[in-house]
């Protein structure tokens, strides 16, 4: 028999609703949706910080800049054909070692790595296949991907340094300072990205390590 899991318990229609299992075992089997009732669409379920969050689809100023950056690697790979990179979009991320699981707006890995994983047709990628995240905010869920204010709160800026995720690019699309951040050297035992370097719409970001470089112009914050 499953144990209850003894830290999530969450609202649906007005009502407590006490999971059967664990939610990440149950976000790891693909449980949860069904078990929520929740539609099967674009719909994002996640756990982060120890909380169930569902996202709404994307606006389409957010699809934009998602659609900017994976094209500018795709870009890079149509004129080196040793290019490494290849992102995909929106696929389950399992933090196994922090049991939750992130969604995020486009990985980069290596080529090979997503041939094994495509053949393989695994259900989740996990941190060791990912050299870079990249989250786009939403008004629904900025406090989720930034830098938490305090060290008792985790977001997923939070999971990926401890997962030891190489490089976390996070375009805050907020209006009042929308700015690019490029996060790099992760500190697992901190749970803290070290350094950063930083853009503002309208300003190329140069993706050294990657060999890509991103033109920014028309991107525009979210509109209230």
């Amino acid at each position: 028999m499953r144990e209850r899991s003894p830290e999530v318990s969450i609202m649906v229609s007005e009502h407590p609703v006490v999971l059967p299992d664990t939610a990440h075992a149950m976000w790891e089997r693909d449980e949860l949706r069904d078990f929520l009732h929740l539609p099967h669409d674009r719909t994002r379920v996640e756990i982060i910080g120890g909380k169930i969050v569902v996202s709404p689809g994307l606006r389409f100023g957010h699809d934009h800049v998602v659609s900017d950056v994976l094209e500018s690697f795709q870009r890079a790979r149509w004129q080196d054909e040793d290019f490494l990179w290849q992102c995909p979009i929106q696929v389950d991320l399992n933090m196994v070692g922090i049991q939750e699981g992130y969604v995020p707006d486009l990985m980069v890995m290596r080529a090979e790595v997503l041939t094994d994983l495509r053949a393989s047709d695994e259900r989740h990628a996990r941190p060791d296949h990912v050299e870079m995240v990249v989250e786009v905010t939403s008004p629904s869920n900025a406090g989720n991907d930034r830098r938490p204010a305090d060290r008792k709160h985790s977001t997923k800026w939070t999971g990926y340094a401890r997962m030891e995720i190489p490089y976390y690019l996070l375009i805050d699309r907020d209006p009042n300072g929308p700015l690019i951040t490029l996060y790099s050297v992760p500190d697992q035992g901190a749970g803290a990205y070290l350094h950063s370097d930083t853009w503002e719409f309208g300003d190329t970001v140069d993706l050294e390590h990657f060999g890509v470089r991103i033109d920014t112009v028309g991107w525009a914050p979210w509109k209230d």
